[in-house]
């Protein structure tokens, strides 16, 4: 359905086309309905030459942002303060009604002012979407970044602490094992540091492998790595933390003598109380393992050979 637009209109539409090349120019009616927009619509997957039926701007937005940007196209009609740029998702295909793919989203910004009739009353208004794509996949990459060890590509220590909090903030009383190489400092001034982090890395992706669906894995430091082990007693913890200590000694033996001699041990916590106090728990249970003589796994005032 194609509406026609008065001269003062298109003027205005001509000249913020010109202004904001790249942009999407809509105008809409009083009740948020779409009667215009520029051509470059189509780049989200709308016909508007071959729509029936006028769609309403909520209809741009996903299922799940229709609220959100409907409340603020019916704030700014309602001539309520300028509310600036909302932002929210868009289906960008040509079969945007079916489509599901990740890909297919994208994401813009849209600001309205409303427009009056020659009697001052609010008869719709222009807005003007802009797609913020580069900038949503920056602050992505960005906080990626912020929550995941560059070494390993596991999380880091900020981002298992936060997954602590939240397991707390709901009861906790999960299993927790930190997990970390013997004689790690003794292999890296011997080697060097790129054996080191080579070593590092590989003991990451063996606790990827030995790790069970659920299970939240986390570099916190150096050589030292902590599991959530949800849904496991205290008992399937140890057996399963032994098991991983035992298949890592057999898979990292040497047959030479003279190569490093791998080994790992590992502390056991329940997440109660606080961060610190699980965290701190966990990483006892690690130092008396340690002193065990390594290749060991132990709670707090309990040890036990792997």
């Amino acid at each position: 359905m194609k509406i026609g637009l008065s001269d003062v209109e298109g003027h205005v539409l001509h000249g913020l086309l010109e202004e904001t090349s790249g942009d999407i120019v809509i105008r809409l009616d009083r009740h948020g309905f779409i009667i215009h927009a520029s051509a470059n619509i189509a780049e989200l997957g709308l016909d508007l030459s071959a729509a029936l039926l006028l769609p309403h701007i909520t209809d741009l937005a996903e299922r799940d942002h229709a609220a959100f940007l409907g409340e603020h196209v019916a704030a700014a009609l309602a001539d309520g303060p300028q509310s600036g740029w909302a932002e929210f998702p868009v289906i960008a295909c040509p079969e945007r009604a079916t489509c599901h793919e990740a890909h297919c989203q994208r994401w813009y910004a849209l600001t309205l002012r409303p427009m009056r009739d020659s009697r001052g009353i609010a008869d719709g208004a222009l807005c003007l979407m802009r797609s913020v794509q580069q900038v949503r996949s920056l602050e992505g990459e960005l906080h990626a970044r912020a929550v995941t060890d560059p070494l390993t590509g596991l999380a880091n220590r900020a981002a298992f602490c936060a997954s602590l909090r939240r397991h707390l903030a709901n009861g906790g009383g999960q299993m927790v094992a930190v997990f970390a190489i013997d004689a790690m400092r003794a292999l890296s001034l011997r080697y060097g540091q790129r054996t080191a982090d080579e070593v590092v890395w590989g003991f990451a992706k063996f606790l990827e492998t030995m790790a069970l669906p659920g299970h939240e894995l986390a570099r916190l430091d150096g050589e030292r790595f902590a599991i959530v082990l949800p849904e496991m007693t205290s008992r399937g913890s140890r057996e399963w933390a032994e098991d991983v200590v035992a298949t890592f000694a057999g898979i990292a033996a040497s047959a030479s003598s003279k190569a490093p001699q791998l080994t790992a041990s590992a502390g056991l916590a329940r997440i109660e109380c606080t961060v610190d106090w699980t965290l701190r728990e966990a990483e006892l249970g690690l130092v008396l393992a340690r002193a065990g003589g390594g290749r060991q796994v132990a709670v707090a005032g309990y040890r036990r050979a792997a």
